[in-house]
């Protein structure tokens, strides 16, 4: 794992039960036709759904293309593997059986190539399954003479089809090709950020409102009553003794000018310390109580935690940055308290956040140096000076005006202006404070959200790039599905010769991660494999734990019965966590299988909630598991006079 690369944290309690811990859903239109999409549209995405695992939509969208006249070797040969891909014949009813009856009648018409080539291989196939004795030779010489790309779609999507010597024949380079494929395209750094929540994108904190208007107001009327009270009080003094007034009124107008200069720096500073932007105030935080701030609580802790300078321990970092974090959780909190906004999907700007301060500690610049600001003592001393110079000469004013018995007025005039003057300053303070904090926001809030739109960018461009496509991931699951039913032959002693079908039952295995593309289906992190190997001797089941990331195995069981030992199947669905599969054996307890999770609550507006959970069933192998375990269930042995794979239908032409 690199540093910008993160799985979900699991932080459940002790004791408590994990299920899902993460889940996404991709917006994608790789799975959409729009309603007036051409034939060749509706193909294309048919082939896609082919090739991601989804046949079921294949075969509808194909079909459809073909209904609207679009049909060729190529399209039809897609129809063939769409109609059979992870189902058996007998799983094909009558009328599909006829569909294809009258496809292998009608592929002499097609232009000659590679893919009418392919077709007729294809039925070839199907038409040697009924005849054990035949040309089985010279049929696998004809499939292993086709393109490879045709071949291993061919060896794909009928699984479930071929069976006896034909597939004995074609194992060993089905297994060859798993093993190569099974890791590959960097799987294991990959598979992660398929089930990676989409981030969602940057956000910071606006500036606050400008409220000087308010103030602004004030201080024009006070101003202009200080300057009427003023110059009423220096006209009372020039009226007295105007040599001394104008000695007063240059001693005042320097210390006014002293004080008008260095008194806004002090006073700037001091009011910036103690009103601070909310996002930097320590030990500023959201309610304890608020499940999504304390989401976002822990995910800070985790990633500061992880994201830790050099020379300083994990707690001493913790510790050092406590207020930071809280200013930070709840700058974050507030901005993305959205009711489908989850922590997982701004883990990004958390993680950013965490190595940003951890960046600026090693530069010096950590904590905000609005805190640390001083006014020289110089500055304070000169102001304090200018005050001391002011009130001597507002004294000596008033001797002045003294003179000339005009005491009280001159009085009542400094009274005045000491009052509109103070308020008028504080007013006047306040409206530069305000359009010096907005100017300072606003360029805080720039710098900062051009930061967080990078990081974001940088990592959406790594996730897209990362992320496995569906066909990657589809093809990683069937190499695991290959080579577990090959470690399940060798286990048993077996050959294909002894088997008369199979099948396998995808599960998620809990705790998991799960993601799908928009459209398609729920794929996870952990799946439990539940194979089920039919032979003559009755019914074996293996099953066991895949961790998708790497595809190794754990919990590995066994057991065998017979046919009369299965005794029913019964199949519930919960509204609440979708399909439960129950297995009845006539000498032991019944087993509980779930089957898929509920998803109605992901869907996309344009998707359809039946068909996206036919959709998940099949994908799951649960329409085929369950056909077959019911009809063994209901007829014992007697299922395989009627099944038996060496009397299919014998209609196929092979041209």
């Amino acid at each position: 794992m690199t540093d910008n690369m993160t799985f979900t944290a699991n932080t459940a309690a002790d004791g408590s039960t994990v299920g899902i811990q993460a889940e996404t859903v991709h917006n994608s239109n790789v799975y959409f036709v729009g309603p007036e999409a051409s034939p060749e549209e509706k193909y294309k995405v048919g082939v896609r759904f082919l090739q991601n695992g989804v046949p079921s939509r294949a075969r509808e969208l194909i079909g459809d293309a073909i209904a609207r006249g679009y049909d060729d070797a190529e399209v039809r040969f897609h129809w063939v593997l769409a109609m059979l891909s992870k189902r058996a014949l007998h799983d094909l009813d009558s009328e599909e059986l006829q569909q294809l009856h009258q496809a292998s009648a009608h592929v002499r018409s097609y232009v000659a190539g590679e893919w009418k080539t392919a077709l007729r291989v294809t039925f070839a196939l199907l038409a040697a399954l009924s005849d054990p004795d035949g040309d089985t030779a010279g049929v696998l010489k004809r499939l292993r003479e086709l393109t490879p790309r045709q071949r291993d779609l061919i060896l794909h999507h009928l699984d479930l089809v071929l069976t006896g010597g034909l597939k004995d024949g074609l194992w060993a380079e089905s297994r060859e090709r798993a093993m190569a494929e099974q890791l590959s395209a960097d799987r294991k750094n990959r598979v992660w950020a398929y089930f990676e929540p989409e981030p969602i994108g940057a956000r910071a904190e606006p500036p606050r409102a400008d409220t000087g208007s308010a103030a602004q107001a004030n201080f024009t009327v006070r101003a202009g009553l200080c300057a009427v009270a003023t110059a009423f009080l220096w006209v009372l003094a020039l009226t007295a003794d105007p040599a001394a007034a104008v000695i007063e009124l240059l001693v005042a107008l320097g210390a006014g000018f002293a004080v008008a200069h260095f008194g806004p720096q002090w006073w700037q500073h001091e009011h910036r310390r103690k009103n601070l932007s909310p996002s930097s105030q320590p030990g500023r935080s959201a309610s304890a109580g608020d499940g999504f701030t304390n989401d976002v609580r822990r995910s800070f802790d985790h990633y500061f935690a992880h994201r830790v300078p050099r020379d300083l321990a994990p707690d001493q970092w913790l510790h050092l940055t406590a207020d930071i974090r809280n200013g930070l959780i709840a700058e974050i909190a507030s901005l993305y308290r959205e009711s489908r906004v989850s922590v997982d999907r701004i883990g990004w700007l958390i993680r950013y956040l965490a190595e940003d301060a951890r960046d600026r500690y090693h530069k010096g610049v950590l904590f905000d140096s609005r805190r640390q600001e001083q006014t020289p003592a110089a500055v304070k001393a000169l102001v304090v000076i200018a005050f001391a110079v002011l009130g001597f000469t507002a004294m000596a004013l008033i001797s002045t005006v003294s003179g000339a018995s005009n005491t009280l007025l001159g009085i009542l005039a400094l009274i005045v202006a000491f009052w509109a003057g103070r308020t008028a300053a504080l007013s006047w303070l306040h409206v530069r404070a305000g359009e010096h904090r907005l100017a300072e926001e606003t360029r805080e809030y720039e710098e900062t959200l051009a930061a967080r739109q990078d990081a974001y960018q940088k990592w959406k461009t790594y996730l897209d790039a990362t992320r496995p496509s569906e066909l990657e991931m589809e093809t990683w699951l069937t190499c695991d599905k290959t080579m577990f039913v090959d470690e399940a032959l060798r286990q048993h002693q077996l050959a294909w010769r002894d088997i008369i079908t199979h099948t396998i039952l995808m599960t998620p295995a809990r705790p998991y991660m799960r993601g799908r593309v928009k459209g398609g289906p729920w794929r996870y992190s952990r799946y439990a494999f539940r194979l089920f190997l039919i032979s003559g001797d009755g019914v074996r089941e293996i099953s066991a734990e895949y961790d998708f990331t790497d595809a190794k195995r754990a919990n590995v069981q066994r057991s065998n019965y017979r046919f009369d030992a299965l005794s029913s199947i019964h199949v519930t669905e919960r509204a609440d966590h979708g399909y439960d599969l129950e297995l009845v054996l006539t000498n032991g307890p019944s087993r509980e299988i779930r089957v898929k999770d509920a998803e109605t609550e992901q869907l996309a507006p344009e998707e359809n909630a039946q068909q996206i959970a036919e959709i998940n069933l099949n994908a799951a192998g649960f329409i085929h598991t369950f056909r077959l375990l019911e009809g063994i269930a209901a007829d014992g042995k007697g299922w395989l006079d009627r099944n038996n794979p060496h009397n299919p239908p014998t209609f196929f032409a092979t041209d």
